[in-house]
């Protein structure tokens, strides 16, 4: 089943439970799917790998905001924006540990001999592609810097 359609499902079954929270993150989620749509110009579905890039974006989105909301002591609206993370981050392909990118990020390391922070674009490139939809670009980037510094 597309994506599509699971949301559409979910949809239906947040309307009936009245849960105006995983409403509203799927209601999000249908929307950036049509706006991706309409942006390529493409009337068919989006590719697996997109659409886990486009709510790999809405859960920064929503983390950041919350970031920042609770950085302004308001956790009134924090709260649901972290909500609205759980709810779709239901779609998103289960995330690794930080333990496991160090491991995967050590081995692309290890196997292209690169050594210094001058290769970090090079192993970043790497990780990003063999690591897709399992890890936030954030803590690639972090893992990164951490074994090359």
């Amino acid at each position: 089943m597309s994506l599509s359609a699971q949301i559409m499902v979910e949809m239906k079954e947040a309307m009936k439970a009245k849960d105006a929270v995983a409403l509203e993150a799927l209601r999000a989620i249908k929307s950036a799917i049509l706006l991706a749509q309409t942006e390529s110009g493409a009337k068919e579905e989006l590719s697996a790998d997109d659409e886990i890039k486009l709510l790999q974006r809405l859960v920064k989105q929503r983390k950041d905001s919350a970031t920042i909301y609770t950085e302004q002591n308001r956790a009134d609206l924090a709260e649901p924006e972290l909500a609205q993370v759980a709810v779709i981050e239901k779609f998103l392909p289960a995330q690794l540990s930080e333990a496991e990118v160090e491991a995967a990020v050590a081995k692309i390391i290890a196997d292209g001999g690169f050594s210094g922070m001058a290769a970090m674009g090079q192993v970043m490139g790497q990780a990003s592609k063999a690591l897709a939809g399992q890890a936030d670009g954030k803590t690639i980037s972090n893992v990164v810097k951490k074994l090359l510094a």
